[in-house]
């Protein structure tokens, strides 16, 4: 239970995160808020504080920042605000701020979900490092030994592209298993370094099941300074992002199945096991990898909730992206019909999800 507990409130605090940005947004530029909520469903702790209503709901999968104005028919929901005039009321309302304002709140959650990441992933390099790109060993015989590689190399390129951590050369082995390779590294010489590059093609091997090239690295070394701290917890929100999207791209071409797409229960499951295996070795383990799981879902909720799609905050943005360069409000009618189909269809995905999740734990 203790895992479990654990789990929903590290998602708890990322969706928190989300629409606290939209709060903070929203605020900064006169939007009466009308709703703070952690959940969705009947609420199970409520209270008013100033004109606006903060809630904790009770199913913990998501989370609203209710705006007036923001959707059609919100001040007949019982959530009307109080004490405003007409006109006042008219003047504080989200469709009624200028559209770069409107943008701003919109991509304010996204913002914080990528602030919130960064924020761990320094935590995460200042106490257990980063992956280092530096050969421990290589197997002999191995594709790694025939083309020239040795213990204490540092890999700085992988066809023609920057390694700034070991993970870069995991992701593009993950996606091109098979492929060759095109390698630069860097091997420690007198008064400096000798730069050396080979093409290396990894062989399949049949204990592993998998193409491997023969060459080992040491996982997390300490950072050296602020500096690397700080560049390394950058590097980690370009490498979750970048992972993401490339799973996107892979998604999209068939390249992985609905298996391998993981919702809201299956995320909590794994996060509760992982917390449920790292507690036998002490609290700051515990903490390290809700930091780092935390990285990792919260890129992954700000880049899809950037997607086009209705419905998402990326939807809101790419039509308010057009009412900017065309210079005139769009149909309200018309896009608020897109954003609810939009979201109806979300709602669907979100159960199919949600059962594929259930029906995997089973």
């Amino acid at each position: 239970m203790l895992n479990l507990a654990a789990a929903i409130l590290m998602f708890g605090i990322l969706i928190l995160v989300h629409e606290f940005g939209h709060f903070i947004a929203a605020k900064s530029n006169g939007i009466y808020v009308l709703e703070f909520s952690v959940g969705f469903g009947p609420r199970l702790l409520s209270f008013q504080k100033g004109e606006t209503r903060y809630s904790l709901k009770a199913i913990p999968l998501g989370g609203s920042c209710l705006m007036l104005n923001e959707f059609e028919g919100a001040e007949d929901s019982g959530m009307a605000p109080q004490g405003l005039s007409k006109e006042e009321a008219e003047r504080r309302g989200f469709s009624s701020k200028p559209v770069w304002a409107r943008i701003v709140t919109v991509a304010a959650g996204p913002v914080f979900n990528i602030l919130f990441a960064f924020l761990c992933a320094l935590f995460v390099v200042a106490r257990a490092g980063y992956m280092s790109a530096e050969v421990v060993s290589v197997e002999e015989g191995s594709p790694a030994w025939e083309a020239g590689l040795q213990a204490g190399d540092r890999i700085t390129r992988l066809n023609g592209k920057p390694v700034e951590d070991y993970r870069d050369i995991e992701l593009y082995r993950f996606t091109n298993p098979a492929a060759p390779v095109t390698l630069q590294w860097e091997r420690p010489a007198e008064g400096g370094y000798e730069t050396l590059s080979s093409v290396v093609t990894p062989e399949y091997s049949a204990d592993s099941g998998s193409y491997l090239m023969g060459v080992f690295f040491p996982g997390y070394v300490p950072a050296q300074g602020i500096g690397e701290t700080v560049r390394y917890g950058i590097y980690n929100i370009k490498y979750q992002v970048k992972a993401t999207i490339m799973s996107l791209g892979m998604l999209v071409r068939g390249q992985v199945s609905a298996d391998d797409v993981s919702g809201p229960v299956k995320i909590v499951s794994v996060v509760s096991e992982t917390v449920g295996e790292a507690r036998q070795y002490g609290f700051e383990v515990v903490m390290l990898n809700l930091m780092n799981l935390s990285v990792m879902i919260g890129a992954n909720l700000a880049i899809i909730n950037l997607l086009p799609i209705p419905g998402l905050d990326g939807g809101r943005l790419f039509f308010l992206f057009i009412e900017a360069l065309r210079r005139k409000p769009l149909d309200q009618e018309k896009e608020g019909m897109i954003h609810a189909i939009g979201m109806a269809l979300l709602m669907v995905f979100m159960v199919f999800v949600l059962f594929h999740d259930i029906k995997s734990l089973i």
